[in-house]
Parts: structure tokens; sequence; C-alpha cells
């Protein structure tokens, strides 16, 4: 059996090791550290089996890194505690959108209207250009990352036309194409971090139906969506230049 590795964290500052990984399937934790051979020191051990390893890691890697609980007890919020984040957080507000398409955007007019013309309308009125706005003039940064096949879906050259609307309001939309994504290891997860201490995680259904709304505090955790987002950030190009690119492709 093949095992669903996700990378934890690691305290090393130079290659990677000592590290976690956890498999998603179990949900059993791999330590990889430096094998223990000497065989006094094996000899010490107790309980060690002919199949089995012994690895040696710093106490600070399972301090830092460890899950603190035995099992995650998810926390759902309903849809108007989610939207309070938005108008409440402090410095930074950010997402990663992967899904090819949104239940909620196929049901817009807007969508509507650009399936006939080709154009997304703009209502300036709309209160969440109104909350992005009063947050991005007050200096705080609100920005997302876009997740595009090749050739985009339907609804992503809606969402990519209506980006425009969305910068105006002073929002940071930027593309990275999908094989660039698992080529760099993006999760396929859509969420939202706030002020790198709080993942708001969207669950949709098979239809994209957004079913749910999971609030992550646990610091490792929260640390391993920083990570996608830094890398996300990296290896993503700006919306004028990725609207470049898929003008060039048709």
């Amino acid at each position: 059996m093949v095992r669903q590795l996700r990378f934890i964290g690691t305290d090393s500052k130079i290659d990677g090791c000592p590290a976690l990984h956890t498999d998603e399937g179990t949900g059993d934790i791999i330590v990889q550290g430096t094998p223990v051979t000497d065989p006094e020191d094996l000899a010490q051990l107790q309980h060690l089996g002919a199949d089995e390893a012994a690895v040696a890691v710093p106490r600070e890697l399972l301090v830092n890194w460890g899950p603190k609980e035995r099992e995650r007890v998810p926390e759902l919020v309903d849809r108007a505690t989610f939207r309070r984040l938005f108008e409440t957080f402090k410095h930074t507000a950010w997402r990663l959108e992967t899904r090819r398409g949104y239940a909620s955007d196929r049901q817009d007019p807007d969508f509507q209207a650009f399936l006939a013309t080709g154009s997304s309308p703009c209502d300036p009125g709309e209160p969440w250009f109104l909350t992005i706005k009063t947050q991005t003039d007050a200096g705080k940064r609100v920005g997302r990352v876009r997740v595009a096949d090749r050739p985009p879906t339907t609804e992503q050259l809606f969402l990519l036309d209506y980006a425009r609307h969305n910068a105006a309001f002073g929002e940071d939309i930027r593309y990275v194409w999908r094989e660039g994504a698992d080529e760099v290891g993006l999760p396929a997860e859509d969420f939202w971090i706030f002020d790198s201490r709080l993942v708001a995680l969207l669950h949709f259904d098979n239809e994209d139906n957004l079913i749910g709304i999971e609030l992550i505090t646990e610091p490792a955790e929260v640390v391993r969506y920083a990570m996608v987002r830094d890398a996300a950030m990296h290896h993503a190009i700006p919306l004028d230049r990725f609207a470049e690119q898929v003008a060039t492709d048709e």
C-alpha cells in the first residue's frame, strides 16, 4: 500500500531533516531523522522489532510540530461568523483557490451575463467590494492565488474577467497553472488564512457547493498553510500577465 504522506514541519534551518509527516489515510506520524545504528545504543532500546528502525530527533521537533490532540475535532462556523473575519483581521487576508468551478459562481447573474456577452458587470455597492475597499484603504492586504487549468474552464474564464473588478477595490489576484501547482506540491484545498494565525478551510461537495467552513488555529497546522501560501505566491504570476498568456493560448 502506498501511503499518502503530507509534510507537517521541521525545525531544520538547512536541509529539512529531521522532519515530521502524517499519513492522510491512517493518521500515522512518520518521523524522519538520523538513524540510530550503534549496536550498544540499539541494545538499550526496549521492544525494538527485527523489522523496525530507530531515529533520533530533537525534542523541539515533537514539541513544535507534533499533534496536540489525539484526534482533531473540526471547529465549524456559519457563514455570518466567516464573513466577520474579513471585518476583524488586523493585517492580511489571503486565499488559495484550486477548484475548476464554484456552484455559487454558476448561480450568479453576473456569470450568465458573462456567458451572453463575454464580459461581467460590476456593482460597486456590493458588500464584498465595500468591505475590501475599507480594509485595503486602511493599509491591510487582501490577496489570493488561483490555480487554473490549461485551457481554463468556463468558470475560470469568468473569474479571470471578474478579477479586474476585485483588483479595482484593492485585491492582489495572481495565478498559477495547475501543472505548475502540482509540480511544487500545492494541495487541492481551498482556504483563507488571516494574519498568519487562523485558517478558514473551505469544504465543498462534488457539485462545487460550499458545505462547511472549518476554523484551524493549531500553530503547526497554521504554519503549514502559511508555507503553502508562500510557495503559491512565489510561483504565481500577476493577473495581467496571466490574462495575456490565456489570450495567447487562444
